[in-house]
């Protein structure tokens, strides 16, 4: 009993293995669930789909590509002008077939620097179109595997085209064109430092319409050959160019060297007086060459000079002076004044403006006056001759310190002392004054004196001891030969009080 139940039991056991052997082991985990295994097929079902579908799009997409790719290697991309005309996908064949219509209405337009425009008519030069592998060039130079660029970038592609023409008759329609003519031909500026008021900047250059007919033929040859309907002739430089534009270093260098003269600034002291050169006159005056060189106007600087010496200069110039008889006279003649050195003054000026310096400074003088006074440029200190009544006077600082008789020249027309204001020339002690030297060796007279102070070349102060009178109308009989005659302690007292700034005032 108990065997047959121990065979049972093993033959359960083994009927239990081969089931479990049949479904194999159990994972751990696994949901045994029947609705997920539904799950799970349906899933598999929409990854195989979506595979599929991606597969599609992609076997589209790169038929498209190689299909562009094919097309693109015998058509020109999308957005492609050649020579200004629209071949967007075109054949090589149908954009010569439309350069050859074009020919009989083709025409170049000449834009020109002024605004204007003139035109080249196919016709006049018998233009004809002649196909060649000029086109299939500029086509092949495209890579049709990078067809996809061109969808969003645009290509402008230029070329030589086939076309003849005669070119005599380009010469002659050339020639005749209004921008050819000398009268309508204005040559070009250089940029050049300009004044604003303030300093200097540079001033762009102007292209003129002066024609550089060697560029300018070549140009044309050139957009003709293209079958180019419009033509910059300033961009194609047509024109003759200035030698300098905004951007040379050369101008750039003379604006700068320009402001650094306009920091100068000369005053002149013309006590009570002055007189200023500062950027306002100084700009008027800078210039530059032909080699952008900073230069000086030498005219404009020469005229100022001149009209300062001009405001300035007394010499020789009518005073009004009061007398120390206490009337008002005339007193013209003489070399007493103010003359300016105008040749030493330019250099000056000159000197002063490069240095980029202020200055305060006398103009440079030939011979000085005493002041700058409004009524004469004697100042308050001078010698008076009063040729009418035979008086001198000796002022300083205005109040008259001596006043004496005195003799003059004899009023002959030859010994006549003249009227004028004089500059002293030296004094000196102990002279001897000779007249004319004679056929004989000897002089017509020669007197010594003590005190000799010369002021208008052989006339002067001295005293006379062989005079007997002084003052009145003693000089109409017993004057001198041009002299003021004086008193030995006359003649020793200004000896004293003169000096070669002393000016000197012979009047009537």
């Amino acid at each position: 009993m108990n065997k047959r139940k121990e065979q049972i039991d093993i033959e359960e056991t083994k009927k239990k293995e081969r089931i479990k052997h049949k479904r194999g082991p159990r994972k751990r985990g696994q949901n045994q669930n029947p609705k997920s295994e539904v799950r799970k097929q349906k899933r598999k079902g929409i990854g195989k789909k979506v595979a599929i579908a991606a597969g599609s799009i992609i076997g589209v997409a790169a038929v498209v590509y190689l299909g562009g790719a094919f097309y693109f290697n015998s058509h020109f991309y999308l957005g492609t002008t050649v020579n200004g005309n629209d071949f967007s996908g075109k054949s090589v064949k149908a954009a010569e077939t439309y350069m050859g219509k074009q020919v009989d209405s083709y025409v170049l337009t000449l834009n020109e620097v002024d605004g204007g425009t003139e035109t080249i008519s196919g016709q006049d030069i018998d233009l004809t179109y002649k196909p060649g592998d000029d086109l299939e060039k500029v086509k092949d130079q495209q890579n049709p595997f990078l067809w996809p660029v061109c969808l969003w970038s645009k290509s402008e592609l230029t070329a030589s085209v086939g076309v003849e023409y005669d070119a005599g008759k380009l010469e002659t329609v050339i020639n005749s064109l209004d921008c050819m003519k000398e009268e309508n031909q204005t040559p070009s500026q250089n940029a050049q430092p300009k004044y604003d008021g303030n300093q200097f900047v540079v001033q762009p250059e102007v292209v003129g319409t002066a024609i550089n007919v060697e560029n300018f033929k070549k140009a044309v040859d050139s957009y003709i050959s293209g079958f180019q309907p419009q033509m910059d002739m300033k961009e194609e430089n047509c024109y003759t160019l200035p030698k300098y534009v905004s951007d040379s270093q050369e101008v750039s260098d003379a604006v700068t060297k320009m402001n650094q003269y306009l920091g100068s600034k000369i005053t002149y002291d013309l006590s009570p007086k002055t007189e200023v050169v500062d950027k306002t006159l100084i700009s008027q005056w800078l210039t530059v060459d032909e080699n952008m060189q900073v230069t000086f106007d030498s005219e404009k600087i020469t005229a100022y000079i001149k009209g300062l010496a001009s405001k300035y200069n007394t010499v020789g110039t009518t005073r009004q002076f009061v007398s120390g008889r206490g009337d008002t006279v005339n007193v013209s003649g003489g070399d007493f004044g103010w003359s300016m050195n105008q040749k030493d003054e330019y250099a000056a000026l000159v000197a002063n403006i490069e240095s980029g310096k202020e200055v305060t400074r006398e103009p440079k003088w030939s011979r000085r006056g005493a002041d700058h006074g409004d009524m004469n440029d004697y100042g308050n200190t001078y010698a008076e001759v009063d040729l009418t009544t035979q008086k001198f006077w000796f002022f300083q600082d205005g109040k008259a310190i001596m006043n004496c008789d005195i003799v003059t020249g004899k009023p002959n027309g030859s010994d006549d002392t003249p009227q004028g204001s004089y500059d002293l020339t030296y004094k000196t002690k102990n002279a001897v004054l000779r007249g004319e030297k004679l056929a004989n060796g000897e002089y017509s007279y020669e007197s010594p004196v003590a005190f000799w102070m010369p002021f208008n070349r052989d006339i002067g102060f001295h005293d006379a001891s062989w005079q007997t009178r002084f003052g009145g109308d003693w000089y109409k009989t017993h004057g001198s030969h041009g002299c003021i005659n004086m008193k030995y302690d006359d003649a020793q007292k200004l000896y004293d009080l003169i000096n070669e700034s002393t000016p000197i005032i012979c009047h009537f």
